[in-house]
């Protein structure tokens, strides 16, 4: 049964202090193919009525031994994997691979390179952060928001598709620079005319729609709030931990690539209908996101230098010193880091991936405690997971 505290926690009266009522805790499966989990995630829930004592995430229905696959392959040919991680923003988990691979060979990447990196991530951080305003206002019963989100998602994949020739799975960093330069000089006036009318329009949109509805503010105002100290202990990072109104970016805190050259700021959760650390802020901080990743590829294509964009042969297997190397980007989702160990050859040793989602995924545990289902399913939908970059 539950404890103590468990109960008071969810606000309920203890079911002793009601006479004639008596009950007792029910398992609940929440997935692994529920639309309410955003992908094959198995929640195991256990309830009385519509209160949650406890949520367990239960893991590794799309493992597919990546880091494991990394140690038989060359490191060019791994970075397609990384692709299939954050399959919605791939462009920020492309770029945290190669950057580690460039630590351990010592690579100066061209400039014209980083430029054009930090313009297809940030586009593929705009496109998921579409997708996690799309089907949280899904999850809480709004349907007209996907369709616009939706819509100019479409966009950005033509977008990517002209400069990499994939629409999802790019493969586009490799280790050295990119793998191709910008198709004509038409594609940077389309991307430049595309994030103007994200920034004058669409973003006034989706908020009238639905950043400020009063049901929508109804349901995630004050549920499942995350504190600093708990994301702090879970590990949380990217949204989830801005969410809370700790303000760290690695791309401000920790810089990579060309980003300490571009002027943006980077949005924290104010509490503003609320209390800091609710669903509403999570949700908030990436709409605050798109309109500054607006602003860094509108800096990157301002200044896009000339010159080549591959430093390495490209037709050619990479052959990496002995050593180790860390690298950190910030993916769409939050801290992706590759840890990196070569024994000399083509081939790494050793390739572990922290990946932020499963980080994020693990504070529903504490937070979720207390919670009405109906809240967990905010909650969940609040985080913006990714079962691809948790099961690996």
């Amino acid at each position: 049964m539950a404890t103590e505290e468990t109960k008071m926690n969810s606000g309920w009266a203890d079911q002793d202090q009601v006479p004639g009522i008596k009950s007792e805790l029910m398992e609940l499966n929440m997935g692994p193919q529920h639309p309410a989990t955003h992908g094959v995630l198995r929640l195991l829930l256990e309830t009385d009525g519509e209160i949650v004592y406890k949520v367990t995430p239960v893991l590794g229905y799309l493992h597919r031994c990546a880091e494991k696959i990394a140690e038989g392959i060359n490191y060019k040919q791994w970075v397609i994997y990384t692709d299939r991680f954050d399959y919605l923003a791939p462009m920020c988990c492309n770029h945290a691979y190669v950057t580690a691979v460039e630590k351990l060979m010592d690579v100066e990447v061209p400039e014209r390179a980083e430029h054009l990196r930090v313009v297809a991530a940030e586009l593929s951080r705009i496109a998921s952060h579409l997708i996690a305003l799309a089907t949280f206002g899904l999850d809480m019963g709004a349907w007209t928001p996907l369709l616009y989100c939706f819509r100019e998602r479409e966009v950005i994949l033509d977008l990517l598709e002209r400069i990499a020739g994939g629409r999802m799975l790019y493969n586009y960093m490799v280790p050295g620079g990119v793998r191709y330069d910008v198709p004509d000089e038409r594609w940077v006036s389309d991307v430049l005319e595309f994030i103007t009318m994200l920034e004058t329009k669409k973003i006034k949109d989706y908020n009238q729609l639905l950043s400020y509805n009063k049901i929508f503010i109804g349901r995630l105002g004050n549920v499942a709030v995350i504190s600093k100290q708990d994301a702090f202990d879970y590990g949380c990072t990217g949204p989830v931990l801005r969410g809370s109104g700790v303000k760290f970016d690695c791309r401000k805190d920790d810089p990579y690539s060309v980003y300490h050259k571009f002027d943006f700021d980077v949005p924290v959760g104010m509490g503003e209908m609320g209390t800091v650390g609710d669903c509403w802020d999570r949700y908030m901080v990436r709409v605050r996101e798109i309109e500054e990743a607006c602003k860094i590829v509108r800096q990157a294509l301002d200044s896009l230098p000339g010159g080549s964009c591959q430093a390495i042969e490209l037709k050619k297997p990479v052959k990496v010193p002995a050593g180790a190397a860390y690298s950190r980007t910030e993916s769409a989702k939050g801290e992706m880091g590759h840890y990196i160990i070569s024994d000399g050859g083509q081939t790494p040793f050793r390739n572990k991936v922290r990946s932020p989602s499963f980080c994020n995924l693990q504070v529903i545990e504490k937070v979720g405690v207390g919670q009405m289902v109906s809240d967990l399913v905010a909650f969940v939908g609040s985080l913006d997971i990714v079962l691809g970059e948790i099961d690996r």
